[in-house]
């Protein structure tokens, strides 16, 4: 893979990024902003001690000064000067990333890849590939979880920020009367998303197994990137019905009603497929005109058959002691239904941002890379 090279000109004064055949030039505008001068940039924040928005959209380079392969002092009309080190760009101008790319999964998936052992990742190392798994996979699955009750929380702040609901810091999974939602009945549940009426809906979820004593119940995971990328290729205008056109998603409890609005298909600014807001309990079809109507209900429901389709579902029991944690948009859940004669089912689940693993991991790295270079 080639790598960037900066190109210094003098006259007039500029400065070309080039990667393969590729090449851009930098404006002056956007130079003047990175500045890393010590008396524009805070070095320990890395936030900026001036107000760029003020800036002269019409500033201009005055002279460029190579000192290095990678680096150049640059003079700026409005009488700025200062010593840029171009590598510190480089990850924002060839999109690379210190994070692990998602990775699309069906039911060949080998679990080994996703499992972990709970005590394990109190050590760094184990800790990162958990966090790596859980980057590319979309989800983990702790084992020899402590079954007392509320350790959930702790396994949720070695991951990330507790996030409190109408439904509280954590919430238990069994069958009750006067169930405010399915979750809390013995009925089958296919995947769905959890809370896609709440804005903004909860990023990860964690399901904590105290008891299981059935032999139903069984947990499902499956792959959203997968199955919209399926999707797409066999219904492109299909796709595209449902990632522009918002669907209404509504909830109701005692004193409590959540109403909101969202695309189903949610992908990122390079068209890659992020997750998806799905929920066929809780949505409704939007009011289109009746091809339109037609078209979006033919895409939603294939949607819906890849979901259950075997070839993209995995399937299993969680036991005592065993807790899944996934991104609740990309990877949908659901549960087998079980008959509470034979014995009890407990879980307690909770909801934590969606930014917290990439936090753990980051922060991991660079303690790793601190502790490398003190050695």
């Amino acid at each position: 893979m080639s790598k960037l090279e900066f190109i210094f000109k003098q006259l007039p004064p500029s400065i070309t990024v080039r990667k393969g055949i590729w090449e851009r030039d930098l404006p002056a505008l956007w130079l003047r902003e990175r500045t890393q001068d010590p008396s524009q940039l805070d070095s320990r924040t890395q936030q900026r001690l001036f107000d760029s928005h003020s800036l002269d959209a019409e500033i201009r380079l005055l002279s460029v000064d190579r000192v290095s392969a990678d680096q150049a002092w640059l003079e700026f009309n409005d009488g700025h000067r200062a010593l840029f080190d171009f590598s510190l760009f480089a990850s924002e101008l060839d999109g690379t990333s210190v994070f692990p790319e998602a990775a699309g999964w069906d039911s060949s998936l080998d679990r080994t890849l996703v499992t972990f052992g709970w005590r394990k990742i109190e050590e760094d190392v184990q800790f990162m590939r958990s966090l790596e798994a859980y980057l590319k996979y979309g989800f983990i699955i702790l084992q020899d979880v402590p079954t007392e009750p509320e350790t959930i929380l702790e396994v949720g702040r070695k991951f990330g920020y507790i996030k409190e609901t109408n439904f509280g810091r954590y919430f238990e999974v069994y069958s009750k009367p006067d169930a405010n939602d399915l979750a809390y009945t013995t009925v089958h549940l296919g995947p769905h998303t959890d809370n896609p009426y709440r804005d903004p809906v909860p990023g990860i979820q964690l399901l904590h197994c105290l008891i299981n004593e059935t032999s139903g119940g069984l947990s499902t995971l499956v792959d959203s990137v997968s199955v919209v990328d399926q999707l797409a290729a066999e219904d492109p205008e299909g796709f595209v019905l449902l990632k522009n056109t918002p669907v209404r998603f509504r909830f109701i409890d005692k004193g409590t009603e959540l109403v909101t609005h969202r695309t189903m298909i949610q992908t990122d600014s390079n068209g890659r497929t992020l997750g998806v807001h799905y929920s066929p309990r809780l949505d409704n079809l939007p009011l289109l005109d009746i091809d339109q109507m037609k078209a979006f209900h033919h895409a939603r429901k294939r949607l819906g058959e890849l979901f259950t389709d075997p070839a993209y579902e995995i399937r299993f029991p969680l036991r005592a002691g065993e807790l899944m944690l996934f991104d609740n948009s990309r990877v949908l859940h659901g549960r087998t239904s079980f008959d509470r004669s034979e014995g009890r089912r407990h879980l307690q689940g909770c909801y934590i941002d969606l930014d917290g693993p990439r936090e753990r991991y980051a922060s991991t790295l660079m303690k790793q890379k601190a502790l490398k270079d003190a050695a």
